[in-house]
């Protein structure tokens, strides 16, 4: 399982990236088409946060219970990343892709629909699990598609989107609650995700299924991380709203993280095939760099996630998801034309560099 970390459609690469380094537009389509589904997996992280009130207003949820809103997407996404690889290898890139791309767009419809807590939690836990898919496979594709001289540019391409996301997530957020109502804010990933999924079929080539790997699978260690992470993130999540270690909830999911992560760190140092190689952090370049991201993922995703949640529930104001929004955008709130205007110049500059980075 060590070699399903990375995708084996990596290892026969198309005909055209082996033969010179042009890359045809079919190509480019399908690179930008999967981005597109990592920006918008990345954007419904962040989207919710300005608009949390108005969803508890909504379904009649106190501000503890409406935080698993954005927690509950959250520990799906984290666990489903660790396992993209290699379900990817088992059911193909372009079947996986196409699934998950079009159960991702139904459960967000199904998260504008609900009116119950209950069922919003299961939906966005179900829409995580989706949309966790898309984010990295977008490396995966990059590899896959791109020669070698262009993954570069495709890396940039991913960094912008990556960035942009939950930059303007916020103040996409709290505009779209505002003139348009809550359920918007999911209602926004039909047309994107429709295109996703066209670019898929209409690019990608289909890879058979490999169901062999199945009967190799790490179970244990996919059994001991699922449960781990879940519970380590939640205690993140919750652990300051309910004084941490004086709420006998919290001290549980402590103490399950506390047994369940370190077993799995050992079931993947003692496996010859693990679902993760660790032993990849012994390298210096793959550490550091890992090192590196994690420091600026906490500075990127930190403010524009804490932020929003402050103006909204602590401070609120009039016109409080969008001034939020607005506020952790460019530091201040302004009126409603100074923000549509912002929003378009903030398009033309992603647009024109994303033009910039492909010549």
């Amino acid at each position: 399982m060590a070699s399903a970390t990375i995708s084996p459609a990596i290892a026969a690469k198309s005909p055209t990236a082996q033969v010179n380094d042009h890359v045809p537009l079919r190509t480019w389509i399908c690179v930008t088409g999967v981005l597109l589904g990592c920006f918008m997996a990345v954007l419904d992280i962040i989207v919710t946060n300005s608009s949390l009130r108005d969803i508890a207003g909504t379904l009649s949820a106190s501000s503890d219970e409406i935080s698993w809103v954005p927690t509950s997407y959250l520990v799906a996404e984290i666990v489903v990343i660790s396992l993209t690889s290699w379900l990817s290898a088992v059911f193909s890139l372009k079947r996986y892709l196409l699934v998950n791309s079009t159960l991702f767009i139904i459960f967000s419809v199904c998260c504008g629909q609900t009116h119950s807590l209950s069922l919003m939690i299961l939906f966005r836990v179900l829409q995580g699990f989706t949309g966790g898919v898309l984010i990295p496979l977008s490396f995966d594709v990059i590899l896959t598609y791109l020669p070698a001289s262009k993954r570069a540019i495709g890396m940039a391409m991913f960094t912008i989107t990556a960035t942009f996301a939950p930059a303007v997530g916020p103040l996409l957020g709290g505009w779209l609650t505002d003139n348009y109502g809550w359920p918007f804010i999911f209602y926004i990933n039909v047309i994107p995700g429709a295109l996703l999924i066209a670019a898929v079929w209409f690019t990608m080539d289909m890879q058979p299924i490999n169901l062999g790997l199945l009967k190799k699978g790490d179970w244990w260690g996919i059994f001991t991380m699922a449960i781990g992470l879940a519970a380590f993130e939640i205690v993140l999540e919750d652990g300051n709203r309910k004084d941490w270690f004086g709420d006998p909830g919290i001290v549980k999911l402590a103490w399950t993280a506390a047994i369940f992560i370190p077993a799995f760190i050992l079931i993947e140092l003692r496996k010859k095939e693990p679902l993760v190689d660790l032993r990849l952090f012994a390298r210096r370049n793959f550490g550091l760099g890992s090192v590196v991201n994690m420091a600026l993922g906490m500075g990127l995703y930190g403010t524009v996630f804490i932020l929003p949640l402050y103006l909204g529930q602590v401070q609120g104001s009039r016109r409080r998801a969008m001034q939020a929004g607005a506020v952790a955008f460019l530091g201040k709130p302004f009126n409603d034309e100074q923000l549509l205007q912002t929003i378009q110049s903030a398009l033309e500059i992603d647009k024109s560099s994303t033009k910039a980075t492909k010549r």
